[in-house]
């Protein structure tokens, strides 16, 4: 009787897997509120996120942001509609002009951010209209409502992947703060108990290695087989 693959153990969530939440320092949001001033006063180790977090205080009441690149200790975070067009600073997407470089957009006004945050990605501004139409990291364009907010800038830490683990250890440390593995071994290589492709004289698959179209919910995930052409 084989076992469970290991993609199937990591996707239910068992401690094992899991991320630890006690190391994180907070959620990179926009504040709630939606207009202010505020100052950095540090700039901190996120642990379990690829970006560094901006400690701001509003006014007496202090804010974890993700800080943009170029962001430094005491400067002036500014949130609404008459913000200046700087980094680090949260404006609505509906004023921001075209061309600009934004990240942390809002799906949904007042959701605080849920797009384009891991370090060195940026969406761009194309176009303004009944929504605002913003092309992402991946190339693609998403169309967002006018009144959600989005920072100003590019996320720190892009040059992340530039510096090389040196060794193992380190590697293992760092991809466990984000529930990931550093290791990772192809099916056919595994032996028939641990992976539906192993086992063999040789490495191969020996079965058709895609997912049928017309499978049912929840099986249907993978490497889904091609459409059939169509005659014309």
């Amino acid at each position: 009787m084989g076992k469970r693959l290991r993609t199937q153990r990591r996707g239910e969530g068992s401690p094992n897997y899991r991320s630890p939440s006690f190391r994180h320092l907070a959620p990179g949001r926009h504040p709630a509120l939606r207009k202010g001033k505020g100052t950095v006063m540090d700039i901190l180790h996120a642990p379990g996120r690829s970006t560094p977090l901006m400690l701001v205080d509003f006014d007496g009441r202090e804010e974890y942001m993700i800080a943009a690149e170029g962001s430094y200790v005491d400067q002036e975070i500014h949130i609404g509609e008459d913000a200046p067009i700087e980094r680090g600073n949260v404006r609505p997407i509906g004023t921001i002009p075209e061309g600009t470089l934004i990240y942390n957009i809002e799906l949904r006004p007042g959701d605080r951010g849920k797009l384009v945050k891991a370090a060195g990605t940026a969406a761009t501004v194309i176009s303004h209209g009944d929504e605002t139409t913003v092309q992402l990291p991946s190339g693609g364009f998403k169309r967002i409502h006018n009144m959600c907010y989005a920072a100003i800038g590019v996320p720190a830490g892009g040059g992340r992947i530039d510096r090389p683990y040196a060794k193992a250890g380190k590697k293992f440390h760092a991809l466990s703060s984000k529930a990931k593995t550093h290791l990772k071994v192809s099916g056919v290589s595994m032996n028939p108990v641990n992976h539906p492709f192993g086992g063999g004289s040789h490495p191969h698959v020996g079965r058709p290695s895609t997912v049928p179209r017309g499978a049912r919910p929840g099986q249907k995930v993978g490497r889904l087989s091609p459409q059939r052409r169509k005659k014309e």
